[in-house]
């Protein structure tokens, strides 16, 4: 099963990160990353069950979110080559949010697993997960 783990120390506190995480329908702290997020459907950006288009492009849907263990899983049901869903099945990424090991700031993990005969995806999905990381840091910064 193809997978990527990508992580990133962020200097903020845990619930200043998570607040980037807990709207699924928004992520405009990445604009050199995501440059359209469309709501899908009536579902709240904070529940299960949220559906969003990024990039017209990615369709996801907001599998699990857990706010006491600043914890979340989405699921990838269609979108571009290589992850589109004649590629691979049962696409699920994870956001998971931990102190930071000096002390000081947040660790964030955002990993990805799925079904493919191929492994075309590793490298397109972690460079996506990297910028996002990037952008994520850069938005405490301003």
């Amino acid at each position: 099963m193809p997978s990527t783990n990508q992580s990133k120390d962020i200097d903020a506190s845990m619930s200043e990160v998570w607040s980037k995480f807990n709207n699924f329908h928004d992520l405009s702290w990445a604009p050199n990353v995501i440059t359209n997020v469309e709501k899908v459907g009536s579902i709240d950006g904070g529940e299960v069950g949220a559906k969003r288009i990024l990039n017209n492009a990615f369709h996801e849907t907001l599998v699990e979110i857990d706010n006491s263990e600043y914890m979340l899983k989405y699921s990838i049901d269609d979108g571009p080559s290589p992850v589109s869903k004649e590629e691979v099945s049962n696409y699920y990424g994870f956001v998971k949010l931990s102190p930071a090991t000096d002390g000081n700031g947040t660790h964030v993990e955002w990993s990805s697993s799925w079904e493919s005969n191929v492994e075309d995806a590793i490298e397109f999905c972690h460079g996506i997960y990297v910028a996002l990381l990037n952008e994520l840091a850069e938005s405490f910064k301003k």
